[in-house]
């Protein structure tokens, strides 16, 4: 289903995958399908499990034997490949963000370009909104979700005027959020302003730097010897995760090493430089600007 989410860097993340025609593989995001799709075409007994949270995906599910989709979040994968009996897969795809379905769907409140409620919700059974941070959270934690989750240029000028606004009106919309910041987001450079705050602000709701660390973290047991992991980000915040759990095996990028000066990490780097798209790619879908891509392979022998 193109209208609900253009794949990126689909030649180049399958391809990544390396897969076997009976191996057993994840797609995390299923989204509009389009990757997983391309999978199944490459597997005779294998087997693609994909995980959905956003009900309206189920909509694009495949007729296929060899599909399984779970309507859960993927920082629940093994519990849910242990309630499927499935010990070890061959790779896991995750492309994160947020799919264009997403952006161009008005009421789900995910572009500042329709004013509508501030929603912002992957999944709606879901009770946290984006009305609900900024009509309730304290001007601190809302600094610090604009500094971390949006790296926004003078957090605490936002938190404060919204803070501000809400002590006469709530900011349900996307218009009284506007309303809100509108004296302190620089008209230079108000689009890229407005995309941090709003990336911070569903980053928040969503929890996915959280469920981001525990998919990463249970890939390193479920991945076979030699099963690839690959990873397209959007964003800074994800794409140092990704990268310094390939290189390092931990989140802060710290190197640990062994007697001999070896770095003791589960994965190994299938490559070296991060791939990103072509401009001939960006221009068929302009949002696939700032995706960067990143394969790994899981060590035969983890030393440590």
């Amino acid at each position: 289903m193109n209208d609900y989410h253009i794949p990126v860097l689909l030649e180049e993340s399958i391809e990544g995958l390396d897969i076997k025609p009976n191996g057993i593989y994840v797609d995390v995001t299923f989204g509009g399908g389009g990757h997983s799709r391309t999978i199944l075409e490459k597997l005779t007994n294998g087997k693609l499990i994909a995980f959905d949270q956003d009900e309206e995906a189920k909509k694009n599910v495949p007729d296929s034997d060899n599909f399984i989709f779970i309507h859960n979040n993927f920082k629940y994968l093994q519990y849910f490949l242990k309630y499927l009996k499935i010990d070890k897969v061959d790779g896991i795809l995750a492309d994160l963000g947020v799919s264009s379905h997403h952006f161009d769907e008005s009421e789900r409140g995910f572009s500042f370009k329709f004013d509508t409620e501030l929603d912002m919700r992957m999944n709606r059974n879901k009770t946290l909104k984006a009305s609900d941070i900024v009509n309730q959270y304290s001007p601190e934690n809302l600094t610090q979700i604009f500094k971390k989750y949006g790296e926004v240029e003078k957090p605490w000028e936002v938190a404060q005027a919204i803070v501000n606004y809400r002590q006469e009106n709530p900011v349900n919309t996307t218009g009284d959020l506007l309303q809100a910041i509108n004296d302190v987001v620089p008209e230079r450079y108000r689009f890229k302003s407005l995309a941090r705050i709003y990336q911070a602000l569903r980053i928040e709701v969503n929890d996915e730097i959280g469920a981001l660390k525990d998919l990463l973290e249970q890939s390193m047991s479920v991945l076979n010897p030699r099963g690839r992991m690959v990873v397209i980000t959007y964003h800074s915040l994800e794409d140092r995760l990704v990268k310094n759990i390939f290189k390092f095996g931990n989140f802060e990028g710290v190197p640990n090493k062994d007697f001999y000066g070896n770095l003791i990490t589960p994965f190994e780097l299938v490559n070296k430089k991060v791939v990103t798209p072509s401009e001939a790619e960006i221009e068929r879908n302009s949002r696939s600007r700032s995706a960067k891509l990143r394969i790994a392979q899981r060590r035969v022998h983890n030393a440590g």
